[in-house]
């Protein structure tokens, strides 16, 4: 076509599209380089519709045309051209589509928009405004587009996004869209090779079609969570992963799903090897990769899965979120809920059939992730699910490293036992120096063992797994574990407490409240103790001795509680003691006993802040011991 035969028309926007484009133009800076991904987003649509066209038998033109899209830059000249080979647009395609903007979302937009401008990057899109984007970054952008359809004319289109734009019929396009951005003085730096290429992998890697940059394709990785698992090697998932994570190990798991109704997405996800975050320093480097149709909407989104399962990695994409949604709408989303759901879902179902057919790998999991995976005891909805699949070390493995599961626990139970029972400690060997625990030894009752306080708040959170309490050792009702058999009767060189002693006991128990005053609840003689000579002991329904520790940490609370003082009548230590004050009820040494056997345990339970006092006192009664010991030698 001639120069003298083309007619340039001008239109004028309507007054809120102007209102929309000042606030394009002028107000945002923020994450300006998402005008690249709307504008990929478009031409990967365009190449979809003309690929639907060619399916069904359409009658296309140019159609040896390959289907990509092509990024080119000018530094000099200060521009940016993204051209794709696609369905292409007439003058009325043109009008409806780019002209009119957004239609009656317009007006939307700029509600939502008014309420946090600091969002707008984030709608755009949404009301179909994505083409418009790229005048956060130009001056002046002239669209050149020729439709699929043989008998349609080739189209110019330009605008400075001011409040008008002018069409015109020209010549020498092939089929598809050309835009030629010039850029913003402050803008220029877009005009970089690297800086378009971390932007178009950043968001647009997995497009369905080839995306070249100056002659070299950037989008090389596929989007393989799209194909069917059959068709992809264990090293097309390995690649894919390390790309992903930068991780130089292979993935420990592979989860891939694909779901067609009610909701269609597709989820590829990665249990690594090894915790990421060892040392808690990155807390919040987590979360899955958001995308809509291929095209990412959000990095490292972490409403997809639950705190606990963030050692996942890996793509979420939908095909029924809409292109844009804002991080503030995610949440409201019910499409977003659903598919949330059905992803944490997958990863605990992936993890229970791990757990029951390869216990020995899902224990390696466990040792890895499990200190994450615990905090999951607030997961309300997967409680079930969570319960299976926690593990806990036990009075009846061999050490530290055996892992025991409800369902282990409960198939070893005692016939009349209907209590799960637990103690936590710093460690195996001081967890089985615990006094609380001679009972249960004593009658076979197995106990888990809890290293971690989270354990103690998983504990206290589920309380029950099916019909069985949890009970902590130290909040046990005797009477249920007296009626168990006993299976390790100890021997003790004591005698059996004659009807005179006992009746004495009855003073000396009297006399040991009295040294120890309000700081104790009650002292009681212990049914529990085998082979301590005394314990100190929650009163009756109050929380365990440590969510008291970790209330007294958190709260600051620098006062000890009052517990319940047993004394074991048949340890040695106490038949002595019981001799020396039928000698003198008031005898001095029976009191510095009584107080160091208080502050020993109370040092153990954790709240003995300033130990000077029981040193002071361990060395009086060593010193009277060597005067009794030199008295007896002489």
């Amino acid at each position: 076509m001639s120069e003298e035969t083309k007619t340039t028309q001008n239109y004028e926007f309507k007054a809120e599209v102007k209102q929309l484009l000042n606030i394009l133009v002028h107000s945002l800076y923020t994450n300006r380089d998402i005008f690249l991904r709307e504008l990929i987003s478009n031409s990967s649509d365009a190449l979809d519709k003309l690929r639907f066209e060619s399916n069904k038998g359409t009658e296309i033109i140019d159609k040896d045309l390959p289907l990509e899209i092509n990024v080119k830059f000018d530094a000099k000249e200060n521009t940016i051209t993204i051209r794709d080979t696609g369905i292409g647009m007439s003058k009325d395609e043109i009008i409806k589509n780019i002209g009119t903007i957004a239609k009656s979302g317009t007006s939307e937009f700029l509600e939502q928009l008014a309420k946090n401008k600091e969002s707008a990057s984030n709608l755009i899109g949404k009301f179909g405004v994505g083409f418009y984007s790229v005048f956060m970054v130009a001056d002046k952008v002239v669209l050149k587009s020729k439709s699929y359809k043989k008998d349609e004319k080739a189209v110019r289109w330009e605008s400075d996004g001011l409040g008008t734009y002018e069409m015109e019929e020209t010549g020498g396009v092939i089929r598809g869209t050309t835009i030629e951005i010039h850029l913003k003085e402050d803008a220029k730096e877009l005009a970089e090779e690297y800086r378009l290429e971390s932007i178009i992998k950043k968001h647009s890697n997995f497009i369905n079609f080839p995306i070249y940059l100056s002659e070299k394709r950037v989008n090389t990785v596929s989007a393989i969570w799209r194909e069917p698992k059959s068709s992809i090697k264990k090293e097309q998932y390995t690649e894919f992963y390390k790309f992903l994570t930068y991780d130089s190990e292979e993935p420990f798991e592979i989860i891939h799903k694909s779901v067609d109704a009610p909701i269609q997405f597709s989820a590829l996800l990665f249990i690594p090897k090894k915790n990421f975050d060892m040392f808690g320093f990155s807390r919040e480097n987590y979360g899955l990769d958001l995308y809509v149709r291929r095209v990412l909407i959000q990095h490292q989104n972490k409403d997809m899965l639950p705190e606990y399962l963030s050692f996942v990695k890996g793509v979420v994409d939908s095909e029924d979120l809409p292109l844009n949604i804002s991080r503030e709408t995610l949440q409201e989303n019910l499409i977003f809920t659903k598919i949330a759901n059905s992803v944490t879902s997958q990863v605990l179902s992936h993890l229970s059939k791990l757990a029951e057919d390869d216990p020995q790998r899902y224990t390696e999991f466990w040792n890895e992730h499990g200190k994450v995976f615990r905090l999951g005891y607030s997961d309300f909805t997967n409680l079930e699910k969570y319960q299976e699949l926690i593990r806990f070390n036990s009075s009846k493995v061999d050490s530290v490293k055996d892992l025991v599961s409800f369902a282990d626990y409960t198939s070893r139970m005692k016939e009349s036992q209907k209590e799960i029972y637990y103690v936590f400690g710093q460690s195996r060997g001081a967890i089985e120096s615990d006094p609380h625990l001679e009972i249960f030894k004593s009658k076979g009752v197995e106990v888990l063992y809890l290293f971690d306080p989270v354990e103690e708040l998983v504990m206290s959170s589920i309380r029950k797994y099916k019909d069985y309490e949890l009970k902590s050792v130290d909040q046990v009702d005797l009477s249920k574990i007296d009626k168990l058999e006993t299976v390790d009767e100890k021997k003790t060189d004591v005698e059996e407490i004659s009807k005179e002693d006992s009746k004495a006991m009855k003073g000396f128990v009297d006399r040991v409240k009295e040294i120890l005053g309000d700081r104790v609840k009650d002292v009681k003689i212990s049914k529990r103790l085998k082979d301590s000579p005394a314990v100190l002991v929650n009163p009756d329904d109050t929380t365990s001795s440590t969510m008291q520790k970790i209330m007294h940490i958190t709260n600051q609370d620098k006062s000890i509680p009052k517990k319940i003082f047993e004394i074991n009548q048949d340890h040695k230590m106490i038949r002595n003691l019981l001799t020396a004050y039928k000698s003198d009820a008031n005898d001095e040494y029976v009191k510095n006993v009584i107080e160091q056997l208080y502050e020993s345990y109370l040092m153990l339970d954790g709240y003995l802040d300033d130990p000077h006092m029981m040193v002071k006192r361990i060395n009086k009664l060593m010193e009277q011991s060597s005067d009794w010991y030199n008295s007896v030698k002489n």
